[in-house]
């Protein structure tokens, strides 16, 4: 059988597709980039550490209260910035469903623990008083953070209430800092589980010198600290609903943390999920991660159906 040749199309086809290509409408307008007030100083001072990015939709409905999503970024608490908060936020606030808000908090190299959570609890309260003000809904608001940032988010998460970690940051003492949902992505949940040994002792020696900087020494002798520190301490079947995403072969925070996490949240009847991803690493970014964690922010705070 010869076989079928495809050759150019026949001249009237060519002259009806150009006409065609040359007729048609614009194709849908891609969504705007959101508009970003940079650099706000949530704890009333100039402190550049303690300030943060607010993510807002250039096209929302009138009138309408967006829920937030709060982004803490990692780091090893030596590092990092709240710039690497707009690549997370952007897609979700594009849409006009969402404003986003990207913290900076101090580092460890300026203020040891509990500095870091005084932050990340004085934004939260920051947001919400002004809420009204900036047209956004302070009685829901999600948190997710990554490695470092997902300890914090976390804990905002299973601390909430805690005056012992609730600081003196900023000019709203009085205001909530409950969060409503927390999207934990392979942060350290058990600062006193680490490994007795680790494959990669040179990456361990790194590690162990971030903590000692963060805790004023090593945890295991800073039990007070690291254990008021570690989101499983705090963990309460009230707790608002958590998310944790990691890597099965994470060699930073071994996923062993999120499960210790996970079982515990099973014996109290906290509401957890873990999403483990098959062979990821200590980041990683993949669409049926993306997915589910959208999927997630919508049931929490837009009260979409759960799949």
């Amino acid at each position: 059988m010869t076989p079928r040749r495809v050759g150019p199309p026949a001249p009237r086809f060519a002259a009806g597709l150009l006409w065609a290509l040359l007729t048609a409408g614009p194709g849908p307008a891609a969504p705007a980039e959101p508009e970003v007030r940079a650099n706000l100083a949530y704890a009333g001072n100039a402190n550049p550490r303690q300030t943060l990015d607010l993510y807002l939709p250039r096209e929302r409905p009138a009138d309408a209260r967006l829920p937030v999503i709060v982004y803490f970024h990692g780091g090893g608490w030596v590092g990092g910035s709240k710039a690497s908060g707009q690549a997370t936020l952007t897609p979700w606030v594009t849409d006009g469903g969402y404003a986003g808000a990207a913290v900076n908090y101090r580092l460890a190299g300026e203020a040891p623990w509990p500095a870091q959570i005084h932050d990340a609890k004085a934004a939260i309260r920051w947001l919400r008083a002004n809420a009204d003000r900036l047209g956004l809904d302070g009685a829901r608001i999600a948190v997710v953070g990554t490695s470092a940032g997902g300890t914090l988010a976390t804990l905002l998460g299973t601390s909430g209430g805690d005056p012992a970690l609730e600081g003196a940051v900023g000019a709203h003492p009085g205001v909530d800092s409950r969060v409503t949902c927390v999207l934990n992505r392979f942060g350290r949940l058990n600062f006193l589980a680490e490994p007795a040994a680790r494959s990669a002792p040179a990456q361990a020696e790194a590690l162990a010198g971030r903590l000692r900087q963060l805790f004023g020494g090593p945890p295991e002798e800073r039990t007070a600290l690291a254990r008021a520190a570690s989101p499983l301490t705090h963990l309460s079947a009230d707790d608002p609903p958590v998310l944790t995403v990691h890597g099965t072969a994470d060699g930073v925070v071994p996923i062993a943390q999120a499960e210790e996490f996970d079982a515990a949240a099973r014996r109290i009847g906290a509401r957890h999920e873990l999403v483990r991803v098959e062979g990821a690493g200590h980041g990683f970014d993949r669409p049926d991660e993306r997915r589910r964690s959208r999927e997630f922010l919508d049931q929490h705070l837009r009260a979409a159906p759960a799949r």
